[in-house]
């Protein structure tokens, strides 16, 4: 009645219509007053007479009601036993949700019995070390069992929600007939795809990873140095970070890598190893050509992932930690060709190197005046400074860029090296 288009239309409980269904009542026309409402228009999606199919219905695809009913109402039948399914789905989760919620509580009774057997060796400041804990503790389990409870309580709204979109359904489909099947499916239908398409998570939202390691430094307290800790970081694999020079490419057939660091759910660095990482590092082009790279365990929450591929070309690289990928995964690796080393000499001039020699060529593309190929101090064309015969590169520790030489040019450029 709060609405606009319904404030004026007359309510009834549903318990009070069982006694007086419309079943076997015909429903008539709203357009058309004196006339039944026998017609369905597919392309209108409700039912019409006979005046509508010849007024403005009359390009429109109709049939009778009784010959697309069954077609309409299996329809609702196929959402409904997908929501029917739903629901069991639902059932099974927030029965995990209960267990998971007793095993938390259970986990962190074991855990303060723990810290209690543990600090009964010490004096005042081990008790004040030991109540620390036990408020950490249970905070701990606070925060664990609300987010269960939330969880619970939107599990238990959605299934609610669900379960009355069902009832409906079952007593439209069970005691209504097949005009008002045919009025009302399009908001039925429209209510349980709502419903069905609601994501929510079929695992618990927390675990019971509640760990007291007495073997942790835990600072000064009243003086004294105390041990003992509750460990509580889990590994977030959106977290975790990439490091290296060149992460994104390499060499053929030389041992490269990189450097994974595993964070927790805060972003601070989880401090020890023993995390599930796996690597696969794969041609985008060859599918039976695969890198197989080596992955060590520092201990400290990196890990050294090394590898050395045999072909050039592009590698798709994915690096999931518990089956989840990092940050920046999966990469594209680039493999450049094997390292040229250059076959030329490095010098300041080719006249100079050469000896003299007029016929000697130099890949920078210098000649001198008097018929020499090659360049000279000064002349125009040279790098100015030292440079590799063999490509003109200017850097000693470069790759060498040129290309196979002539006949001619190799004998002359051979000869410039052995000079």
């Amino acid at each position: 009645r709060r609405q606009k288009k319904t404030a004026s239309h007359s309510v009834t409980e549903l318990e009070n219509t069982k006694g007086c269904s419309q079943a076997g009542k015909p429903l008539l026309c709203p357009s058309h007053p004196t006339e039944e409402l026998q017609l369905f228009c597919e392309q209108c999606d409700q039912p019409v007479c006979r005046d509508c199919v010849l007024g403005r219905h009359r390009q429109h695809p109709c049939d009778f009601t009784g010959n697309v009913i069954h077609r309409h109402g299996d329809a609702l039948r196929g959402l409904l036993k997908s929501t029917q399914q739903h629901m069991d789905t639902l059932e099974d989760v927030l029965g995990q949700v209960d267990d998971m919620g007793s095993a938390v509580r259970n986990r962190a009774e074991t855990v303060a019995a723990e810290i209690c057997l543990f600090a009964r060796g010490y004096v005042k400041a081990i008790e004040e070390h030991r109540d620390r804990l036990l408020k950490q503790l249970e905070n701990l389990k606070v925060q664990k069992e609300n987010l269960l409870h939330l969880q619970k309580a939107q599990l238990q709204q959605l299934l609610l929600d669900m379960r009355t979109g069902v009832e409906f359904t079952e007593h439209l489909l069970m005691n209504g007939s097949d005009v008002e099947i045919l009025i009302t499916k399009g908001v039925v239908s429209s209510r349980l795809t709502k419903l069905n398409s609601i994501p929510y998570g079929t695992h618990p939202s927390v675990d019971d990873r509640i760990q007291f390691s007495p073997q942790e430094r835990a600072g000064q307290c009243c003086g004294y140095e105390v041990f003992g800790a509750i460990l509580n970081k889990v590994v977030d694999p959106a977290r975790c970070t990439l490091h290296g020079e060149d992460l994104q490419s390499a060499r053929q057939n030389q041992l490269t890598g990189f450097t994974l660091l595993c964070n927790d759910t805060t972003g601070e660095c989880m401090g020890r190893g023993g995390e599930a990482v796996q690597v696969t590092i794969t041609h985008r082009d060859k599918r039976d050509c695969a890198v197989k790279p080596t992955v060590c365990d520092n201990g400290d929450g990196t890990y050294c992932v090394s590898y050395s591929p045999e072909e050039p070309g592009l590698y798709a690289v994915c690096v999931c930690v518990r089956g989840q990928h990092v940050q920046g995964s999966p990469f594209t690796l680039v493999v450049k060709h094997k390292f040229r080393e250059h076959q030329g000499v490095f010098h300041c001039c080719t006249f100079c190197s050469s000896g003299g020699q007029k016929a000697a060529r130099c890949a920078c593309g210098g000649t001198m005046p008097g018929g020499y190929q090659g360049c000279g101090h000064g002349h125009k064309g040279h790098p100015g400074c030292h440079h590799w015969s063999c490509c003109g590169q200017v850097k000693e520790s470069s790759e060498c860029l040129g290309g196979p030489p002539s006949d001619t040019s190799q004998r002359s450029f051979l000869r410039t090296v052995a000079l």
